[in-house]
């Protein structure tokens, strides 16, 4: 589980303007229809052809449990993909991202400073550049550790050093990530 990655996932989610379909037969249809064809989603979900027309005719109804979870998500990450869109543009371009996260800050700074590294609870908005940042590398395919890294610089430059004002070569090291929640 990617705690960055699934963030930025929710956070975008967040801006559909629809919720995803409940039911197991809508959620396959909706696959079916996307993936254009029924072979396409059985390999997707691990389950035979005939088990996807079943579900889509509705002669099966109630998933297990795992094959719920992973259609639920297959459908998630499918749904609303011009609603995504624009609201990845909208944050990478004008209103950027709240990110609120309860993590230990350490730093590299002059020994005795007051930026010794402790447990902080930060609620910050990120310009617009430092989402575009975030929300291009995880496009690209970026790993926790770069999008982690990413988030320390942009947290660095916000709160730390405050645009460049104060605290100048000050190195934010981001550790012990409790909670990370990103909104738009």
């Amino acid at each position: 589980m990617s705690l960055f990655g699934d963030g930025l996932d929710r956070a975008v989610q967040g801006a559909f303007t629809r919720p995803i379909p409940k039911s197991a037969g809508a959620q396959m249809r909706y696959l079916v229809k996307q993936l254009k064809g029924t072979r396409a989603v059985a390999g997707l979900l691990g389950i035979s052809q005939r088990t996807v027309e079943r579900y889509v005719k509705d002669q099966i109804r109630r998933p297990r449990t795992d094959l719920a979870q992973r259609l639920e998500e297959a459908v998630r990450q499918r749904w609303q993909p011009r609603i995504r869109a624009q609201a990845r543009r909208q944050a990478a371009t004008s209103t950027g991202l709240v990110l609120d996260t309860r993590a230990r800050f350490g730093f590299t700074a002059a020994p005795g400073t007051t930026d010794d590294a402790r447990i902080r609870h930060l609620t910050l908005a990120l310009p617009p550049h430092h989402a575009a940042r975030l929300l291009d590398a995880q496009d690209q395919g970026a790993g926790e550790q770069q999008l982690r890294a990413l988030a320390a610089e942009a947290l660095g430059e916000v709160y730390f050093r405050d645009g460049g004002r104060r605290a100048a070569g000050l190195e934010v090291e981001f550790t012990d990530v409790e909670h990370v929640e990103f909104d738009l």
